[in-house]
């Protein structure tokens, strides 16, 4: 079973930042678009943001003008970084993989909190 390993959740205050990371296996990185996604108690999963092999990114536009998507090749590594963090940020962050014709994969995700 393909894995993706996330870490960088927890607890951050108003205002503040965070990044997070997914580690996928180098034949997952290198041919699928990575990207995060959100799940707030009681809401449906939601598009944070993706970057595809070419390095085009989407944002969703709740977050598009304080997150940053990246990638590190050589680390196999997708991180997402974001400031200004609102209560409303907090959500569990899940790492995703995704090929057109084939299976989503996810990671298990990590929980962030936004609260003073």
């Amino acid at each position: 079973q393909v894995q993706l390993v996330e870490s960088g959740g927890g607890l951050v205050q108003p205002g503040g930042s965070l990044r997070l990371s997914c580690v996928a296996p180098g034949n997952i990185f290198s041919f699928y678009i990575m990207g995060w996604y959100r799940q707030a108690p009681g809401k449906q999963r939601e598009l944070v943001a993706t970057y595809t092999i070419l390095g085009r990114t989407n944002y969703a536009d709740s977050v598009k003008d304080r997150s940053t998507i990246s990638r590190d090749n050589a680390k196999n590594t997708v991180y997402l970084e974001m400031n200004s963090l609102k209560p409303e940020d907090t959500a569990v962050y899940y790492c995703n993989a995704n090929r057109p014709s084939r299976p989503q994969i996810w990671g298990q995700g990590t929980l962030v909190t936004v609260s003073s």
